[in-house]
């Protein structure tokens, strides 16, 4: 039986995820995981203090998701897994993931600590990205082929989470975005 932190985490993505930001409050929160209100304050400070823990989890998982794709040994089959787990991380929480890739403009505005989980995973895919190139590149150089990359999975992932999954019939999306991930990888090492 989880505790009740962790049944209010599991509570709250789960909410992110049928409703939206928006839609979140402490009150629905405690009742889908069968705690007070209180129970949200003494453990979270609140709503916001809730979505900085949703916020920094998702963050983090992709950042242990591309440090274990790291210890491949090929370069561009690493970025591949990288790729794989990605869409693991987006497909197993997609309440988290709706969180941190959410709209600009939502209700809430990270913590410092939460910003710094999302830099913290940037720079771990940039780290797996920069193993494409002969070393010689920038650091802005590496950035920016991570941030093609990202954005490539990201954008089918949206995608796939949203309305056009019912406009398009793809019988399975992840075949598709690693075809079109590994064709930008390979353009890569021409562009650092």
């Amino acid at each position: 039986m989880p505790s009740n932190k962790a049944a209010i985490l599991e509570a709250a993505s789960g909410l992110l995820h049928e409703a939206g930001i928006s839609n979140l409050s402490v009150r629905a929160i405690a009742m889908r995981a069968g705690v007070s209100t209180i129970g949200i304050y003494s453990h979270f400070d609140g709503k916001q203090g809730i979505l900085d823990q949703l916020y920094i989890n998702g963050f983090t998982r992709v950042r242990e998701a591309m440090l274990e794709a790291s210890y491949v040994p090929d370069p561009q089959e690493a970025v591949m897994e990288g790729a794989r787990r990605y869409l693991e991380v987006a497909r197993e929480h997609e309440g988290e993931y709706r969180l941190i890739f959410g709209e600009a403009n939502a209700p809430y505005d990270p913590s410092d600590d939460a910003r710094q989980a999302g830099q913290q995973a940037f720079e771990q895919f940039v780290a797996l990205v920069s193993r494409l190139g002969t070393g010689t590149q920038s650091k802005q150089q590496q950035q920016k082929a991570a941030l093609q990359i990202w954005a490539l999975i990201h954008g089918y992932v949206s995608l796939q989470q949203h309305a056009v999954r019912e406009l398009v019939s793809v019988k399975d999306w992840t075949p598709m975005i690693l075809d079109s991930v590994e064709k930008l990888i390979k353009a890569v090492p021409q562009t650092l």
